[in-house]
């Protein structure tokens, strides 16, 4: 095959990688064609049996070798984000009277956030409160 065949095939392969969701199979296939053409475009290799040989071990090597720690970085940066949940435990400061089970505003971190009164007692406003969980943007507070 013509070099600029593999070239086209390669990125061809990543364009595909790119479509289709992730497994990251793709990817390895279309580098070793790249690989694989610039190495015919070198002139190394001139045999077509050469050049697919070459193709389906350096395609399968980077496979069997690199997949599996690309995925574990990948979900590791994903598990990686920022922990909301920490907040449990810290000083809310509400901005409004909450009865039991109500629901209002309060500010933590210099921010307002949606607040639920988690006891059986109301809060008023500008009395501290502990954060008991956290449940999406709605912080589930109690009074100390």
């Amino acid at each position: 095959m013509v070099w600029w065949y593999w070239i086209l095939l390669g990125l061809g392969l990543l364009g595909l990688e790119i479509l289709t969701p992730g497994g990251f199979y793709l990817l390895f296939f279309g580098l070793a064609s790249l690989a694989v053409g610039g190495i015919v475009g070198l002139g190394a290799a001139e045999s077509a049996w050469l050049q697919w040989l070459l193709f389906s071990v350096l395609s399968i090597v980077s496979l069997l070798f690199f997949r599996n720690p690309l995925l574990a970085r990948i979900k590791y940066v994903e598990r990686k984000g920022p922990a909301v949940d920490t907040m449990v435990g810290e000083i809310a400061i509400p901005l409004e009277d909450l009865s039991p089970d109500g629901t209002g505003k309060a500010e933590l971190r210099g921010a307002a956030w949606t607040v639920r009164n988690a006891g059986h007692a109301g809060i008023t406003k500008g009395q501290r409160s502990r954060v008991e969980r956290v449940d999406g943007l709605t912080l589930w507070i109690r009074a100390e």
